[in-house]
């Protein structure tokens, strides 16, 4: 059994915002030599998901307003009232409430089979890389462990 771990770096532009990081993780597989097993996708970041949909441009616009409908970026949230929250509070903290609450429905990671080398997306999946909150430096592990 072998386990290979790769770490993505990428700086976002926008929020939300939907990188498409299915080559990068084909990469990743090809270089583990691992065959048969499985790969897990992973954000290191509680308001940046990652997921498998549909890379389709109108379809990417439709998540990004469903996103904002269910946990809208101005909303009220206990967690961006700056006078009343003490824990986890940095210089540069942000109102980011909608963030967290969109990655509790979205989650942090993917894990896919690994049949002979390839992972047997359907026809129309791709990983994607999601950020949720502002532009920023982000970065996702990839873990590949099988024979």
């Amino acid at each position: 059994m072998k386990t290979k771990n790769f770490t993505l770096k990428v700086n976002t532009d926008d929020a939300p915002q939907f990188i498409d990081i299915t080559d990068w993780v084909r990469q990743c597989v090809g270089k583990s030599r691992v065959s048969n097993g499985f790969v897990v996708v992973y954000s290191r970041h509680t308001t940046a998901a990652v997921k498998i949909n549909e890379n389709e441009p109108l379809l990417i616009e439709d998540m990004a307003r469903f996103l904002e409908q269910i946990c809208p970026r101005h909303g009220e949230y206990r967690h961006n009232d700056f006078t009343i929250r003490t824990v986890n509070m940095t210089e540069a903290e942000s109102p980011n409430g909608h963030a967290h609450l969109q990655h509790l429905m979205l989650g942090c990671s993917e894990t896919i089979p690994l049949i002979d080398g390839k992972m047997p997306f359907g026809q129309w999946q791709s990983i994607f890389f999601i950020e949720l909150d502002h532009p920023r430096p982000r970065e996702v592990m990839v873990q590949i462990v099988g024979d």
